[in-house]
């Protein structure tokens, strides 16, 4: 007689949910051990029950026996019909899981390729995604390169990125990562303090980056971090308090970027007695930090004018007043005197500027790239079996719209919102509706879209 499958050798019925530590809610594949149930139903890893165990040995019996649900069974705040609620539970893997071709030294795209791929998603920006390519390059190389007799080492490719708001710091670093399948992580250095002090602990950082990885040290330690506002980490001026989020928070983020063994919670933002830690090696992270340091411009602008001079064919001192990537002019000197201390400057070698977007820039950001913002409310359309067509005229008063915010791309996704919602509503409601065509009127609120009946709309032909 066959077995039944869902029933194992003992006869017992098999769960198809991953058991959950009720301490630190890894699952059993996660753990690396196996989870066993305690009375009073909870779930606790091996990690977990020797924590508990090295904390009740070094309490004394009369605090231990006052201690809450001592003996009484399953505390009052789990529920005892359900020990592990729905939203968490977590189907078991396949026993075969699926076999990736490995990430090694002869998969890596070559430069060229690498940056044909940023190309399809962002519009653009040459020089940052060719300096990007080519660094993501060489630091892969170098990660899996054979140790070697001749004595030479190569150095981390960590990178700075400097841009305005807006300029595509973020969707640079999150695009890279999505292609070449590694994990990333994205924090934001705003809330990164001194350790000690209120406020992210720098291995926090690679705590998310843990957990993009799920929990898998060996893949982490192959991926990307990128900490984003790395400008509000300079140093105070004229701070007579401790700068416990400013250069302190320089100084221990140098031995991440260098490379160093550092001991990270598992499953929890905070190092303490409960949380399970593990070592994670920071020496094949790739660290990239970007920010728009909104006063470097002027400091840019003071150093160039020192450099003019008097008479005819003289560069005058207002040369520099209107151009609009006045930050390609950067050198470390001006991001010293910012407030980046020269060790911090040091470990990241690779410095990009990238260019303030203009109009065309973001005519072409709504339209060409291969996720662009009006291709998906066209798909969204589409699904109601409605065209959407936006005129050119259209386009240039999204782009003017989106320039007087000020803030970059980030503005033509809020501005398209707010366009396309009557429409969005409307549209469904009349299932004769062929076509939609978004007009320069609409968009500067002086007249409507133009609507077209699917019996008005010329045959497709083949």
């Amino acid at each position: 007689m066959a077995q039944d499958t869902d029933r194992n050798e003992n006869g017992e019925k098999r769960d198809e949910y991953e058991k959950i530590c009720s301490i630190c809610h890894r699952t059993e594949s996660q753990c690396g051990g196996k989870i066993i149930e305690i009375p009073g139903g909870l779930w606790v890893c091996p990690d977990c029950l020797s924590n508990a165990f090295r904390q009740f040995g070094n309490m004394n019996p009369e605090a231990l026996s006052k201690m809450p649900f001592m003996g009484m069974g399953m505390p009052p705040f789990m529920d005892p019909e359900e020990k592990t609620p729905k939203a968490q539970r977590i189907k078991k893997k396949s026993e075969e899981p699926e076999v990736k071709p490995a990430f090694d030294i002869k998969n890596i795209p070559a430069p060229h390729k690498l940056k044909g791929m940023l190309d399809e998603y962002v519009v653009g920006q040459e020089k940052a995604k060719k300096a990007m390519s080519v660094a993501v390059y060489n630091h892969y190389k170098r990660v899996f390169a054979e140790p070697s007799d001749d004595g030479v080492e190569i150095e981390k490719s960590n990178m700075l990125m400097i841009g305005p708001t807006g300029s595509g710091k973020t969707f640079l670093v999150r695009t890279m990562a999505r292609l070449l399948d590694v994990p990333l992580a994205i924090a934001d250095a705003t809330s990164l303090t001194e350790a000690g002090y209120i406020g992210d602990d720098i291995e926090s950082v690679l705590t998310k980056l843990l957990a993009a990885a799920e929990n898998d040290v060996e893949k982490a330690e192959r991926g990307i971090v990128f900490i984003d506002e790395i400008d509000k980490i300079a140093k105070k001026k004229n701070n007579y308090s401790r700068d416990v989020s400013g250069e302190s928070v320089q100084q221990e983020l140098l031995k991440l970027l260098e490379g160093s063994i550092v001991e990270v919670p598992v499953g929890a933002n905070s190092k303490n007695g409960m949380v399970p830690m593990t070592s994670m090696d920071t020496s094949n992270i790739l660290f990239i930090c970007g920010g728009a340091f909104p006063d470097l411009i002027e400091i840019i602008k003071e150093r160039l004018r020192k450099k003019s001079s008097m008479g005819f064919g003289a560069e005058l001192k207002d040369h520099y007043d209107e151009d609009r990537n006045i930050l390609s002019h950067v050198e470390l000197e001006d991001l010293r005197k910012f407030g980046m201390i020269p060790e911090f400057l040091g470990r990241l070698p690779i410095l990009v500027t990238l260019e303030t977007l203009n109009s065309d820039f973001l005519v072409r950001i709504l339209k060409e790239p291969k996720n662009a913002i009006l291709k998906q409310y066209e798909k969204l359309l589409a699904m109601d079996e409605v065209q959407l067509v936006f005129e050119d005229e259209a386009l240039r008063a999204i782009a003017d719209r989106a320039m007087g915010k000020d803030t970059g791309a980030r503005a033509l996704r809020a501005i398209l919102e707010e366009i396309m919602l009557d429409i969005m509503y409307e549209v469904p409601k009349d299932p004769n509706i062929g076509r939609v065509t978004i007009t320069r009127e609409y968009i500067e609120h002086t007249g409507g879209p133009r609507i077209e009946m699917r019996g008005a709309l010329p045959a497709a032909t083949d």
